[in-house]
């Protein structure tokens, strides 16, 4: 925009009033300026416990409302855990390659490691690029200070270091010690843990809303403890896991209650954007960091987190960009964890390091370019848990599923819900995916020996 045309624009303001679309939307829209970017992410939200993506017993409708004016991909895989999803947004990289494959605990050698701040992670890439960031909620990437997100490169912080805390008195589990933060000072704040993200993530972008910004707002809603909003209560053992065989079991009511009420939440960031004029050029993601808990729905997928089966690994994404994106699209092209990162970086006109293994999705989602390279790149997994490794790979229409000792083969187009092994009547798949799989593990495992995090 010339000088002169900002002068008008300044002008008309001043001479005929305020307009429809407030100022700094237009001064945005006419000079191209970069846009804000908030990333929302729920925690151990099932697949179809989300309206748009077939719940019938949750209501999410803003989550649904940007769906509704967005594009809502099918297909979007996370990892089976918190840390490992978390580790690959980050970095941009699988998770394999600095050894965060498993969710960090919190007591004991768990304390003393984390994801290395290498001067090229998210936050630090999008700060030296001039945007002011923010994570507000769960981090669950590391307790010492040099791993911390300030240390990454978020301007603010204000949240907890481990992977899940009471809602209310904000311990944390394991040793049971407080854990709620601001820029690394603790604090002790009162009121239930998803009110508290909300609100911060609304202070951030009322503070910032002159500047881009990049604001990621990680909700702890609806991780165990099952503790509902409204209900003060205090978590049994320093909130350990709640399973279906504990004697007075939690709830899928208690699980409603805490995924609604983080959806009024999305809500009221979603009313603060439009609210400052920041709404028309927005980036908004949803998405989770992987499958459901017991609790959850993740139909039409098989299994749950912990897993590499789909219901372990598949999550809802949702873009909702208005200036940029088409409103109600719907799109299968499969999609992973670091694309996230390559499309934020991309979006806020910063270069990818080439080392980065993403893709930027926004030409796919406004239907600019065919998905059919995206479609047929190979995406991995593996873990490790309760003595038996996993690992997976798909690409296209296939993927190899290595549980134990048996490889399973799934056309999921075909079979979404994985009941039907075709490993017998495609043995040229198997044994090209195999190949696929055993060169990736052979590369990032020997990246994570030589960096010395294996």
């Amino acid at each position: 925009m010339t000088v002169a045309r900002r002068i008008g624009l300044l002008l008309s303001v001043v001479l005929l009033g305020a307009p429809t679309v407030p100022l700094r939307a237009q001064v945005n829209a006419a000079s191209g300026a970069p846009p804000n970017i908030v990333l929302i992410l729920t925690d151990d939200v099932g697949y179809g416990d989300i309206g748009s993506y077939g719940s019938r017993d949750i209501r999410t409708p803003n989550i649904d409302r940007l769906a509704r004016g967005g594009v809502r991909l099918t297909d979007f895989y996370a990892s089976p855990q918190c840390t490992p999803t978390r580790a690959a947004l980050i970095s941009g990289r699988y998770q394999q390659r600095v050894s965060l494959e498993r969710a960090l605990g919190s007591a004991g050698a768990w304390l003393r490691t984390g994801l290395p701040a290498n001067g090229s992670t998210l936050p630090r890439l999008l700060k030296n690029a001039g945007y002011t960031t923010g994570l507000v909620g769960k981090w669950h990437l590391g307790y010492l200070p040099e791993y911390s997100p300030n240390t990454h490169g978020f301007d603010y912080f204000y949240g907890f270091l481990a992977g899940y805390i009471d809602f209310y008195t904000h311990t944390r589990g394991g040793d049971g010690l407080p854990d709620l933060y601001e820029n690394g000072v603790a604090v002790s704040d009162s009121g239930y843990m998803t009110d508290l993200i909300t609100s911060r993530a609304v202070r951030f972008i009322e503070k910032n809303a002159a500047q881009p910004f990049f604001l990621e707002v990680a909700y702890n809603a609806a991780h165990w403890p099952f503790q509902r909003p409204g209900h003060p209560t205090r978590a049994a053992n320093n909130a350990r896991f709640q399973g279906p065989d504990d004697s007075l079991p939690a709830t899928r009511a208690d699980y409603i209650a805490m995924l609604e009420h983080a959806d009024g939440g999305v809500g009221t960031i979603m009313a603060t954007l439009k609210q400052r004029g920041l709404d028309k050029n927005t980036l908004v993601i949803f998405t989770n960091d992987n499958g459901g808990e017991w609790l959850s729905n993740n139909a039409p997928l098989f299994h749950r987190k912990d897993t590499l089966w789909e219901g372990g690994i598949r999550v809802p994404a949702i873009f909702w960009w208005p200036s940029v994106l088409p409103a109600g699209r719907t799109a299968n092209t499969p999609g992973i964890t670091m694309d996230l990162t390559a499309t934020v970086l991309t979006a806020a006109r910063t270069l990818v390091p080439a080392n980065f293994e993403g893709r930027d999705l926004v030409p796919m989602l406004a239907g600019r370019t065919s998905a059919a390279t995206l479609a047929e790149r190979p995406l991995f997994w593996r873990i490790d848990t309760r003595d038996r490794q996993q690992r997976a790979v798909r690409r296209g229409r296939w993927k190899l599923l290595v549980d134990g000792d048996d490889q399973l083969l799934f056309d999921l187009p075909r079979d979404i819900g994985e009941r039907h092994d075709v490993a017998a009547s495609h043995p040229a798949v198997v044994r090209e995916l195999q190949a696929l799989l055993t060169a990736w593990e052979a590369d990032v495992d020997a990246e994570a020996t030589r960096t010395g995090r294996k």
